[in-house]
C-alpha cells in the first residue's frame, strides 16, 4: 500500500533527506534500526496465546481498577511556578509534565481515549485525563520517546500544534508529525547522543532497548530513545519504553546526576517480550545505574495504571516498585494521575491504589511506603 493511502493515524514514511540521514545512523544496519544487542520478543502470531488469556474473565478483572480512580488537578493548572525550580506532574501512563528552571516540557502526551490507530478498537483508558491540554498552559517542548500508539497519539499532536512548543523526536519520527501538520521548523529530530537547545534547556536523545512501528510493515524504520532534559539548575531523565540494558550506567555518567528519573515499570512479560519492557525490579535497578549505583534522586514510576497492555494485575507494577525501592533505599514518588510534586520539598507516598486493586484474599498485603518517606517542608 502506498504511504499516501495509509490512514493518517499510521503516520508518514521517511523519505528524501530524512531517509538518507536514517541510513547514515550508526543505529541503522541492514535496512533497519537495531538495538545494541539482540532482543527477545514474540511475533504477531506467537502472541495468540496471550490474546486468548486476555479474554479470561477473572484475569481481566484483575487487570483493571475496581472503581473510578482518584484524579488530582495538576499544580501547573491550579498554582504558580514551582518554588524549588523543579516540579513533576504524572498525567497517566508515560505522559509527564516537567516544569524545570522556568521552562515547561511535556513528555509522551497521549490524551486519546484509546492507544490505537482506530477510535473503535484497541486498549481504552482506565481513567480520564486529569486535565485538558488547553489547561496546561504554554509549553516550550514536547518530547516523544518513540512512535507506538501509547506514546505518540495523532489527535494529541495535532492539538499541540497550536502551542509554540518545539517537538523533540527520535530519528525518523518527524515523518509522522509532518504528515499531521507539524511544521518542519518546529522539529528537533535526533539520533542517539545528539542534543538540541530549546528555550535554554538541553534536550538529549539517549539510548534505549525497544522497537518501533505503527503498523506491521514499518517496524524498525524509526528510532526509539530515552531522553535527558538539562536546565541551568536541574536535570531529569525519561526512559520511554525500554528493556533493562547496560547503557543506563553510561547515560548516568555522561548526563547525570538527575534530580528525578521517570522510569517505565509496567506492561512487562517474561514470556512474550522480556527484553523490551522492564519489570519493576529492573526499573529500580535502572534508576540506581543512572545514579552511579547510589539511591540518587527521586524515581517516578511511569507506564502503568492507565492502559491495560499486559497480563499482570493492574496494581502489581507500583507495588513491586515500592517494595524494591524500599529494599534498595531508593526514594520513590507514587502520585495519583494528575498529581504534582517538587522533589526538593515533599513527595506523594500514600498507597492510594490499594483501594482499587482486585486481588485474592491471600494477596491482601500492602507494601510500606514509609520505607521511602521524605517529609514535606514545613
Amino acid at each position: 500500500m502506498s504511504a499516501r493511502l495509509w490512514p493518517a493515524s499510521f503516520g508518514g514514511r521517511p523519505t528524501g533527506e530524512r531517509l538518507e540521514r536514517i541510513r547514515r545512523s550508526p543505529q541503522y544496519r541492514d535496512g533497519a534500526f537495531r538495538n545494541a544487542r539482540p532482543v527477545r520478543m514474540s511475533g504477531p502470531f506467537e502472541m495468540l496465546p496471550m490474546l486468548r488469556e486476555t479474554l479470561r474473565r477473572a484475569d481481566r478483572l484483575r487487570r483493571a481498577p475496581a472503581g473510578r480512580l482518584p484524579l488530582a488537578k495538576p499544580a501547573a493548572v491550579t498554582g504558580g511556578p514551582p518554588a524549588s525550580g523543579l516540579r513533576v506532574t504524572w498525567l497517566g501512563h508515560a505522559s509527564v509534565l516537567v516544569e524545570i528552571d522556568g521552562r515547561r516540557v511535556l513528555f509522551d502526551p497521549v490524551w486519546g481515549e484509546r492507544c490505537s490507530p482506530f477510535s473503535f478498537a484497541g486498549p481504552r483508558r482506565l481513567h480520564p485525563v486529569p486535565a485538558e491540554l488547553s489547561e496546561l498552559g504554554p509549553l516550550d517542548a514536547v518530547v516523544i520517546s518513540h512512535d507506538h500508539y501509547d506514546h505518540l497519539d495523532m489527535p494529541t499532536i495535532r492539538a499541540l500544534i497550536a502551542t509554540d512548543a518545539v517537538f523533540a523526536v527520535p530519528l525518523g519520527v518527524g515523518a509522522h508529525l509532518e504528515r499531521w501538520g507539524v511544521p518542519a521548523a518546529r522539529l528537533a529530530e535526533l539520533d542517539w547522543h545528539e542534543s538540541a537547545d530549546v528555550a535554554g534547556l538541553t534536550l538529549t536523545a539517549t539510548p534505549g532497548q525497544h522497537f518501533c512501528g505503527r503498523g506491521l510493515r514499518d517496524r524498525w524504520q524509526t528510532l526509539w530513545a530515552s531522553w535527558v532534559v538539562a536546565g541551568p539548575e536541574h536535570r531529569v531523565y525519561h526512559s520511554g519504553d525500554t528493556g533493562y540494558f547496560p547503557g543506563f550506567a553510561e547515560i548516568g555518567e555522561r548526563h547525570g546526576p538527575f534530580d528525578a528519573t521517570m522510569i517505565q515499570i509496567g506492561a512487562y512479560s517474561s514470556e512474550y517480550w522480556p527484553d523490551i519492557h522492564m519489570t519493576p525490579e529492573e526499573g529500580v535497578r535502572a534508576h540506581l545505574d543512572l545514579s552511579g549505583g547510589e539511591p540518587g534522586g527521586v524515581l517516578l514510576p511511569i507506564h502503568w495504571g492507565t492502559f491495560n497492555l499486559a497480563l499482570h494485575p493492574w496494581e502489581e507494577p507500583v507495588e513491586r516498585t515500592v517494595r524494591e525501592a524500599g529494599a534498595t533505599e531508593v526514594t520513590v514518588a507514587v502520585p495519583r494521575p494528575g498529581e504534582s510534586f517538587e522533589p526538593a520539598t515533599g513527595l506523594p507516598l500514600d498507597p492510594w491504589w490499594e483501594a482499587f486493586a482486585v486481588r485474592p484474599a491471600a494477596r491482601r498485603c500492602a507494601p510500606d511506603p514509609s520505607l521511602n518517606a521524605r517529609p514535606a517542608d514545613g
